[in-house]
């Protein structure tokens, strides 16, 4: 006759440490943290890349990243139906760009487009983090993207200004190249104002203005009060032992 087993401690289960949980919504396409990742590799790239392909190389990473952030945004049918035809027009803009060569035109329909995808994306991040009931690792991670994506999207709005407009967006250092755009968009979205690059007429400064200020409305109320309200489950709240 078997003998009945005698039931042991259950084995516990292992709790995955905060930097890890981190380090994987880095690399899960369903997160934000992957999103952030991939704004980072689109200004990296922009910055390193000056041949004349690289524009192209931006472009589809733009698609991707644009992409991803209204899934993950969980961003309404309509308007992922939308987007996604305009990713399509896009890619078939930067294919053109390269068959047919150097169009200014051409990449200036594709910035602008990219600028408006670009608008849309962290419009969709803010409803879905604004909508969640609980304030977590996701949602600070979703705050910064929807930051980082704005940044792109005025820096995207101010190369296609500098390529449609008949006069040089920085005046005297040129149109403007998508290196010193983004550059020139951070710089003014963090009020950091450097002033070696500066809009040399209308809509350009107009624009500029719009991003200093959002910058900072963003910083001081969206991000300052979702890292107010986020506790690790680490952290001990007020009134516990540390």
């Amino acid at each position: 006759m078997p003998v009945a087993k005698t039931p042991g401690p259950e084995t516990p289960v292992r709790k995955r440490r905060p930097g890890r949980q981190l380090l994987v919504k880095f690399v899960s396409a369903d997160s934000y943290g992957f999103i952030v990742l991939l704004v980072v590799v689109t200004y990296l790239v922009s910055v390193s890349l000056a041949t004349s392909w690289a524009q192209t190389v931006i472009l589809a990473i733009q698609i991707a990243t644009v992409w991803l952030t209204l899934r993950t945004a969980k961003a309404p049918r309509a308007v992922r139906i939308v987007a996604s035809v305009a990713l399509v027009a896009i890619a078939v803009l930067a294919v053109a760009d390269v068959v047919f060569g150097d169009t200014s035109q051409t990449l200036g329909i594709a910035f602008t487009v990219s600028a408006l995808l670009y608008f849309v994306a962290p419009l969709a991040v803010l409803r879905d983090i604004g909508s969640r009931p609980v304030v977590d690792q996701e949602t600070v991670l979703g705050a910064v993207a929807a930051y980082l994506i704005a940044g792109m999207f005025f820096a995207y709005a101010y190369r296609a200004i500098g390529i449609l407009q008949t006069t040089p967006f920085f005046g005297a250092d040129g149109p403007g190249d998508v290196s010193q755009v983004l550059f020139f968009s951070f710089v003014t979205l963090t009020t950091t104002g450097y002033g070696d690059l500066v809009p040399a007429t209308n809509p350009g400064q107009t624009l500029a203005i719009a991003e200093a200020v959002l910058g900072q409305l963003f910083l001081v109320t969206a991000v300052a009060k979702i890292i107010t309200a986020w506790k690790p489950k680490r952290w001990p709240t007020a009134g516990e032992p540390g």
